[in-house]
Order: structure tokens, then sequence, then C-alpha cells
């Protein structure tokens, strides 16, 4: 089939998009807000509803080594991104990726896939958010959970709630955005060492690290609950990309997107191991296993019930802040889709004063309000598994693509160690999927399945690969650097 390499081509895909918003995205966001935002979406109420779950898990105290597993897995998957978001700073992350290295042999099916699967994931880890926020609010408002502190339907409620008055806070130019994403920031740095500093002021040695017989032993729980514990860890870390999303509105990316994702990773791995340290020094890991709201139980425990009510308070607007940003960030992915008219050119526009992708933030929210109406556990692991597909697997080899295909693309940081990290990034990401379960691993395949058949629909609507010719774009081989 023919292949073409014209410019006009490209720019007559955009203006249908364009229309309405000719000044485009507007890069206001700088290293520091950047780091933010990442910090606040890989916090967030994550470590403070999973922390049970991983102590549980892991068999004991033994927990901590699962976060040290998780980081160094985003750590080089971080690297990915990091040389992936410099050298190609559009909105959109791995779409623009996936759209740029796979375009050769399979033309849009690849960044098809990725929005197709994004629509669902991304959304959904904001769901998790909603419901460890009223999780916590059940500590201070108890008719929203139920005897058990599963939430009732007057939680729901709630969590639909929480969800609008997000998307009318985001609802505003993305100057406003940043400054506000970096109070919530602080608050986040509250409630965390808070409940840091709770916890080591009532801080017992002979309970954090009270490991039991045969911890370590082969066969026993801390190596049969591994990829158990890894994807709780890799949940509580996700979000170290969110700047990628946003690189369209990040001043320097080339230096401010790697720093940003590296200095997130490092600073949150750092800060739960010493909440996860302080919390199993606090009560014996046999309560921590139970608890349905660790923190407040660790506070109340130290500093008594009036202390323990006020960090719960910051915790929700943890969590909330952490819906804030991740919906900011994800919803730039089917807005760049939709400019290059690979998804509903509706989602290709921008608010007509505030250019921001408006759509998108509507559609994102309403899954993220329709996921929390589900349990936290068997949304973590949907969401893993249909994530690590199309996105973590796909993308590590699109970094590798690019190399051969792109060797002149301007690449303002280059992966520290190639290939290395994108080979533990590879082998991480596959045992992750493997231990996501049998039912999410089907329902990953049936939803790959669904978006493929989707794409042909599509492909055949627009006539291009496999019914018509690829069109190669190489879109940032040749623009001036932005680092």
């Amino acid at each position: 089939m023919s292949e073409t390499h014209t410019e006009a081509a490209r720019d007559a895909s955009r203006s249908s998009a364009d229309v309405g918003a000719p000044q485009g995205l507007e890069r206001r966001i700088g290293t520091l807000e950047a780091t933010a935002m990442n910090m606040t979406v890989m916090c967030g109420i994550g470590p403070f509803i999973t922390i049970p779950t991983m102590v549980a898990t892991l068999g004991g105290p033994q927990a901590i080594f699962g976060w040290i597993v998780g980081a160094l897995l985003v750590l080089a998957d971080g690297l990915v991104w990091a040389e992936l978001g410099a050298a190609m700073p559009s909105a959109g992350g791995t779409y623009v990726y996936l759209r740029e290295a796979f375009q050769y042999r399979t033309g849009r099916l690849m960044p098809f896939l990725f929005v197709w699967t994004a629509i669902l994931f991304i959304p959904l880890i904001m769901s998790t958010g909603v419901i460890g926020l009223v999780q916590y609010l059940g500590y201070l408002i108890p008719a929203v959970v139920d005897a058990e502190g599963h939430t009732n339907t007057t939680g729901h409620i709630v969590g639909i709630g929480v969800v609008g008055v997000v998307i009318a806070a985001l609802y505003r130019n993305i100057g406003e955005v940043s400054k506000l994403t970096t109070v919530f920031f602080y608050v986040m740095l509250v409630s965390l060492f808070g409940v840091i500093i709770a916890s080591y002021t009532h801080f017992h040695a002979e309970y954090a690290f009270a490991y039991p017989e045969g911890a370590f032993k082969m066969g026993g729980p801390f190596f049969t609950g591994l990829g158990a514990a890894l994807i709780i860890a890799v949940y509580d870390y996700l979000g170290y990309n969110n700047s990628c999303y946003l690189a369209a509105e990040v001043k320097n990316p080339g230096r401010a997107l790697p720093r940003s994702i590296v200095i997130s990773i490092l600073s949150i791995m750092g800060l739960y191991l010493l909440l996860q340290i302080g919390v199993l020094g606090v009560v014996p890991w046999q309560d921590v296993a139970k608890s349905s709201s660790i923190a407040s139980l660790v506070v109340e425990t130290a500093w008594g019930k009036t202390a323990a009510n006020i960090l719960t308070a910051t915790i929700v607007v943890t969590a909330f802040a952490s819906v804030f940003a991740g919906l900011l960030g994800g919803s730039r992915v089917p807005y760049e889709a939709a400019r290059d008219r690979v998804f509903l050119p509706l989602f290709g526009k921008l608010h007509p004063k505030s250019h921001f992708p408006h759509i998108s933030l509507l559609v994102f929210g309403a899954i993220t309000a329709i996921g929390s109406l589900f349990d936290l556990t068997s949304v973590i692991a949907v969401l893993t598994a249909v994530f690590v597909l199309v996105q973590s697997v796909a993308q590590v080899a699109a970094l590798i693509v690019l190399r051969k295909r792109q060797p002149n693309l301007h690449r303002p940081y280059r992966q520290w160690l190639y290939p290395l990290p994108c080979i533990i990034a590879l082998v991480g990401w596959i045992y992750l999927y493997a231990s996501a379960g049998t039912e999410p691993i089907l329902f990953s395949l049936v939803w790959l399945a669904l978006g493929i058949g989707a794409f042909m629909i599509w492909a055949k609507l627009e006539k291009i690969w496999p019914f018509g010719s690829k069109e190669i774009r190489e879109e940032f081989i040749g623009k001036p650097a932005v680092d």
C-alpha cells in the first residue's frame, strides 16, 4: 500500500479539530508544578487504604520490601517515559509515542487501542481515589459506610457528588489549575507527614520489626504474595507519568519532564517507606492487616481522637486532590487523538475561552463516577490488567522502535544505561500482568478484542490501513527544540 509523507495532510487533519481554539494549549507548567502534579496523583489516598492489604498479603512487616520492588519497576519504566516525553512533548503521552513508533507497520492501530483502553483505565484509577475518599470520610461521618466499613448508598451518592465538584474545579484555565494543584500538593504533604510524625512519636521497634518465623522462606507468604503485593505497590506509584500527559503545557519539557518523573518516584518511595515502618511501629502488624482506616487508627492511638479527626480530614482532601490532578492529565489523551482523527472529533475541541479539552474532561468524569460504585480490589485488578499490555509493554517496545526508526529525533534526555531499564520494565510488567488474576486478564483481552473490532470499523470508514494507505508523519523530526 502507498504511504504519504505530506505535511499538508497533517495540517488538514488537524484544522477541523482546532476550530474555536486558535491559540492552542499554553506552556505554563514549570518543573515544580509538574513534580507536584505527579506526586499528588501518586500519593493521593492510595497508601492510606492499601497498607493493610500489603501487610496482609506479604504476611508481616516484610511488606516494606514490596514498596521497594515496586519502586524499582516504576523507576525503570519512568526512564522510558522520560526519554519519550522529552523527545515528543505533546499532549496525550503514550498515545503520541505509540502513534510515532508503530505507524510504519500498523498505521493508526496502536494509538487507537491505547485511547480505547485509556478511556477505561485512567478514569478507573481516579475511581479508586473516590472510593478511598468515601472510606475515610466514613471515619468522620459514619453514615456513608456500613457496619463493616464498606460504602453504602449514601456513600455512593457522596462519591458521585465529589466527582462533580472536581469537574467544576477543573473547568478553568490551565494557569489557574496549576496553582490550585500546588495548593493540593501541600495539603497532601501535611496529611502524609502528619501520619508519619504521629507514628514516630508513638513508635515501638518491637512492633515494626517483628518478622514472623520464616518470613522470607521460599514458598512462604512473602514470595507467594509478591505478585499481588506488586500490583498494590504499582497502583500506589501510578501517577509518576502524569506530567507527560500535560507535556504540551510544560515549560522546558526536555528538562522538566525527566526531572519531574525521577524526583517524584524517589520522593514518594522514601515517604512510603517512612509511612509503612511508622505505621507498623504503632500497632502490631496483625492489627494493621485488619484495619479499614489505618491512618486514622495510628493518629488516634498516638495523639487522640481530635487529632485523628483533623488528619482524617486532610486525607480526604488529599484523595480529592489526586482525583483532581489525575483527571486534569488524563483528559488530554482523547483530545490529542481526536486532533489526529483517530478518535471522535468532538473530543478534539478546546473550551473557547479557557483553552482546555472540556469534552474529554466531562466524559472522563462520568466514567470515574460509574467506577466509584464498585469495590476497590476489583477496580485495581481490572485497571492493572487493562493498561499493562497496550500502555506499559507497548511503550517499552515503542522506545526501542523509535531508536531505530527515528535516529535523528531530537532527544534532550536519553535513557540511562539503555537498554537495561527497558528490559527490567518489560519483565516486571509481564510478571505483573500474570499476577492480576484470571478474570481481570480475560476482561482485558476481551476489551482489547473489542478495541481491534472498533478500529477495523473506524479504519473502513476513514479508508486508512488496512483498508487504505498509511500516513507516515514523523511529526517531531525537524521541529525546533523546546527543551
